[in-house]
This record gives structure tokens, sequence and C-alpha cells, in this order.
């Protein structure tokens, strides 16, 4: 049978947020929280203007590594937003094998899969600290029928998270596995950008095998082609750090040559390096952001 108990979140304390005298002032009994308009300043919507933002404050949760947000089965209350921190959505078989849905990261809304028959349908895991902001939904609902603006800027939330999960179908069903890592990257690179942290040079809080499960590829796949793009210089790795070299590349990419144009192609670079004084890619250190 499937567990539908939910890990116990951790409560946000002062010391772990920021610490303007405006979030201070949003303390309450330990806890944080945020008004309407930082909610939609999060979600990259714009906030009701005829809603009063600093009426409505949402509760912040803090959850540990490995902790489940929500299970399989549970009975769904509430919507959360990630402000912090990433997460994974699965789906778990009777014989408890994971299949990755999503892997969401600040700005993403969790939980939608419970409005229709009000348990959610997949399980939320903490892949990293994360603090959530919880969205009652029938709170959502009761100001939605009162402010018109709100429920359709809601609407428009689900909606993109919707086109979202087409997009990745559509990939899977296209792109051979190289293209699909390769677009994987891309996908990563660019919204760890929208955050303001480097595009190029990021850690993976997911394994290969996560990776592997989201992309309906096998472990080893994921990470012979990882190294195969190490191996052409399209990227660099050094366990879960990826430096993106050539992005124009991997958005375009089709195919990988074979392994001995690979060979080639890896023995020109080191050579014009070399001849230009540069270091070779084994000479270089990587950092995380």
């Amino acid at each position: 049978m499937m567990s539908t108990q939910t890990s116990e979140p951790r409560t946000n304390s002062s010391s772990t947020m920021h610490s303007s005298p405006m979030e201070a002032g949003r303390q309450r009994q330990g806890r944080l929280w945020s008004n309407l308009k930082e909610v939609c300043d999060l979600l990259h919507i714009t906030a009701a203007v005829s809603v009063n933002t600093e009426e409505l404050l949402f509760q912040h949760v803090q959850f540990k590594t490995g902790q489940r947000v929500h299970t399989i089965g549970q009975a769904f209350d509430t919507l959360y937003i990630v402000n912090s921190g990433f997460l994974k959505t699965v789906l778990i078989d009777e014989f408890g094998n994971e299949q990755v849905l999503s892997f969401p990261m600040k700005g993403d809304m969790l939980g939608v899969d419970g409005i229709h028959t009000r348990h959610y349908a997949s399980e939320a895991v903490a892949l990293s600290d994360c603090d959530l902001i919880l969205l009652p939904f029938k709170k959502l609902t009761a100001l939605g029928r009162v402010h018109l603006e709100l429920e359709n800027v809601m609407y428009g939330v689900m909606s993109r998270e919707l086109v979202r999960e087409q997009a990745m179908i559509g990939m899977l069903g296209a792109l051979s596995a190289e293209a699909r890592v390769a677009r994987f990257l891309v996908s990563l690179a660019d919204r760890f950008a929208a955050m303001g942290y480097s595009s190029k040079l990021f850690n993976l809080r997911m394994t290969r095998h996560e990776i592997g499960s989201y992309l309906g590829l096998t472990l080893e796949t994921v990470s012979r082609t990882l190294s195969a793009f190490n191996e052409i210089g399209l990227i660099t790795v050094d366990q879960r750090t990826i430096g993106i070299k050539d992005a124009d590349a991997l958005k375009t990419l089709r195919r990988l040559p074979p392994s001995r144009s690979r060979a080639k192609q890896t023995s020109a670079a080191a050579k014009q390096k070399a001849e230009l004084g540069q270091p070779g890619d084994d000479q270089v250190l990587a950092t995380t952001i």
C-alpha cells in the first residue's frame, strides 16, 4: 500500500531568511509570511489590482532534503509555490518504481494535480532544503469569486505548468537520447539565468538516474551522453557540476557523431589549444554557484 503520511515540515525562522523591516513585520509565531503581491512577483504574474495585497498573507514552510511535501493519494487542500530550493515530483507504481514528472524550482507551483479528484496524484520530494509558500485552495477559490482578476491569473499559472508538461512530452517523442539530454541542460541553464544565477556553471540537484527517469532514458545512457558532451567540448563535467561551453550547439544538436569522429574532434581541439597556449579541459576547475 502507498503511504499517505507527509513528513513534518519545519516552519521558517527569521535567522534563515532576509531580515528587512517589511519581512520582520510579517513574522508571526516564528513563521514568515508573504503578501499577495510578493507571491505574484514570484510567479511572474501581475497582482490583481482590486485586491488589497497587504491584507492577504500566505505562510512559508521549510522542508529538509529528502522530505515529502505531499504523497500520492493524500487529501488535497493546498497548492505550493517554491520560494527557494529544488524538488522532484514523481509517480510511484505498485512495485515502488519511480517515474519522475518534473523538477520544480523557484517560481514553480506544486499540487495542481490534486484539484480534480481532491487527492494528490503525484508525490513531491525535496532535493535540497526548500522554502515553500502555502496557498490554501479554499482560500484561493473564495477570493477568486470576489476578485475575478485573481482567479484569471491563477488559471494562467496552472495553464503555464500544463504547457511545460506538454512541451516535455513532445520532446520525448521527437528527439534522440542525446538531444533530450542536450535540451534538458539548456532548459536548466535558462531557468538558472531567470533566477539570477549563472547559466554557464551550475550544480545538478538531481541524480543521473532521476534525469534518466525524467527523460525516458537509462542511467547509463545519461552518463554516457554527458561524458560524450564533455569529450567533444560542449560541456565540462565535474561530478554534479556542469559547465556549459557551447549552448548554441546544445540547442541544435540532433545526434552525436560516431565515436571515431568524436575522437578526431577532441584531438584536433586539444592540438589547437596547445598551439594557442590555452589550458586543456582537464585543467579547468569547476566551481559551484
